[in-house]
This record gives structure tokens, sequence and C-alpha cells, in this order.
């Protein structure tokens, strides 16, 4: 298997926007658990991706990757549709870091400001992007694989890695 990253800058650019992000895992009966993410940050050298998540809302999912289930993360781009999916083996789940503070900051006027752009703006976006708890969880994983996500005929396709 390739060890390079399999995010190349754009994508890089993208995944760390204000673009919505569910996080995915499964339990050993194979019973899938599903959140939402409140921003993520991509390692200078793009090989690690880490997401924030909600103790609370994602309990099932944080317990899931603690027991060494698989993760799958989609990103997407509300006002374009534009979408990437990234895949892991595993990930790690720990307490957020300094810098993990400022992304969060970022996330949500971003991806409020997209959600306005589609008609979804105030008392909508506001609570889509409250934070159950006021707390949240640093997910970290090796991306191993990345597919075109955005509808149309290249959707499912395995991105190519960066040169």
């Amino acid at each position: 298997m390739p060890t390079g990253p399999v995010l190349d800058a754009d994508n890089a650019a993208f995944v760390t926007s204000g673009v919505s992000i569910a996080v995915a895992s499964r339990n050993a009966q194979r019973i899938p658990s599903l959140t939402r993410a409140w921003g993520c940050r991509v390692s200078g050298d793009r090989r690690t991706v880490t997401l924030y998540v909600s103790p609370q809302q994602g309990e099932a999912l944080l317990a899931d990757l603690q027991a060494g289930g698989p993760l799958a993360a989609v990103f997407s781009l509300p006002s374009t549709h534009r979408t990437i999916q990234l895949k892991a083996r595993s990930a790690r789940v720990g307490a957020l870091a300094d810098e993990d503070r400022l992304v969060i900051e970022r996330y949500a006027p971003a991806l409020a400001a997209n959600l306005e752009r589609v008609g979804h703006g105030g008392g909508f976006a506001a609570a889509y992007l409250e934070i159950a708890g006021n707390a949240l969880a640093s997910v970290a994983f090796e991306p191993e694989e990345a597919f075109a996500q955005t509808p149309g005929p290249k959707a499912g396709a395995r991105l190519e890695r960066p040169a």
C-alpha cells in the first residue's frame, strides 16, 4: 500500500474549509454509527486528518472508534455539492490540543455562511452548529483512501494520490 498522503493541497484546503462533515464507523456486529464533525485540521505533511466530534452526540461513534472500528468521513460543500470521502482502518480519539480550538472557532462561521447561501441561515444554521454539552473530542486518522463523491459521472471514483 502506498505510504504518501491521499490528499493533494487542493483537497486538503477543501476539507478544512466551511464544509459539512459527517463521520461514520461501525461496531463489531457491523452496526453503523454516525455523527457530524465541527471542523477539520490537516497536518502539514497531509498524512493526518483531525476532526472534532461531540462526545454527547457521537457517543456510539467514539466507542466504535476506540474499539478499533474503521472510519469514513464525508466532506461536502452545501452550495456546490462538491464532496469527497476519506477512509481509514482506525482512528485515535483524544482531547483537544490548543491548535484545535482556533480551527473550531473558524469552522462554524464558515459553514454558517455557506448554509446561508443556499437559504438555510439564521436559526437553522445556529441549531445545526450547536455543540451538545459544549464539548468536543478530537478524532485523528491517517486516510488510506479518498474518493470523489460529488454527484455526477465521477462519483465514487478514487482520487489520485499527489505526486
